[in-house]
């Protein structure tokens, strides 16, 4: 009897070694994936990135052409005028 009451802190130590083991495992699997989806977040933030710097150089290039347009259309108005005044 002595000797099976001297196991059971043994045992329980056992067990609770076999648990702490099993709950490092899941959080080393949880840290993968964590780095794992991590490196996703950081492509797309990347892409994203990407992405909103060409958007910002088309709008700079519209609003050139939109100035550009503005400034030909006066130029057609201010031709069309002399044209009118001509009398032709």
């Amino acid at each position: 009897m002595a000797t099976t009451t001297d196991l059971q802190p043994i045992d329980r130590l056992e067990e609770k070694v076999r648990q702490l083991v099993g709950l490092i495992d899941t959080l080393r699997a949880d840290r993968t994936q964590a780095l794992d989806h991590v490196a996703r977040l950081e492509r797309d933030l990347d892409a994203a990135t990407t992405r909103i710097g060409e958007l910002e150089s088309n709008t700079a290039e519209a609003v050139t052409l939109r100035d550009e347009r503005e400034k030909i259309r006066l130029r057609v108005i201010e031709i069309i005028s002399h044209i009118d005044k001509l009398n032709l």
